[in-house]
């Protein structure tokens, strides 16, 4: 796999990803609209302006096609503890995907950047408690359960991966 940026022709790639049931369902009730894609896509993009990391769009070496997003970003949650301008990482990836370690190696890449481009600080996380394949690969990645909670109606785990150095 390779990481890379975003392009504007990714967007209904990627709305097709964020409409697969196995994917979704992480989300919320039901699947994420056009509308709501593009916002994720342009924040994703727009955080390297605002706080020099972002997204990146996960692509299969050998033939390029899109298999997800691995990211880092801040999104001001209304959670406690409040993140605040520490990075929070998400990962999405297309379901024929899974079980392959694909999201692993993309997310220990950006791990990697971080560490070598960001100053040493902690990364935040929030995965729901049935996505059990992303509580497992949170915290191969380092990241240490906090506290469970509530967001947007929606039971959720709040991680936290220590600063590093």
């Amino acid at each position: 796999m390779r990481l890379r940026a975003w392009r504007r022709d990714d967007r209904e790639l990627h709305f097709n990803i964020l409409q697969e049931p196995a994917v979704f369902r992480h989300f919320g009730p039901e699947p994420m609209g056009m509308e709501e894609c593009w916002r994720r896509l342009m924040a994703a993009v727009g955080g390297w302006q605002l706080n020099g990391f972002g997204g990146w769009a996960v692509e299969r070496k050998s033939d390029g096609r899109l298999l997800g997003m691995a990211a880092l970003f801040t999104a001001w949650r209304d959670l406690d503890p409040i993140f605040g301008n520490d990075p929070e990482m998400g990962w999405i990836f297309a379901t024929d995907a899974h079980g392959q370690g694909l999201a692993g190696e993309a997310c220990r890449a950006v791990l990697d950047w971080a560490q070598s481009n960001l100053a040493p600080t902690q990364i935040w996380a929030i995965i729901a408690p049935a996505n059990e394949p992303s509580i497992k690969l949170a915290q191969k990645l380092g990241f240490e359960p906090v506290h469970e909670t509530t967001y947007h109606g929606e039971p959720t785990i709040v991680l936290r991966r220590p600063t590093w150095g």
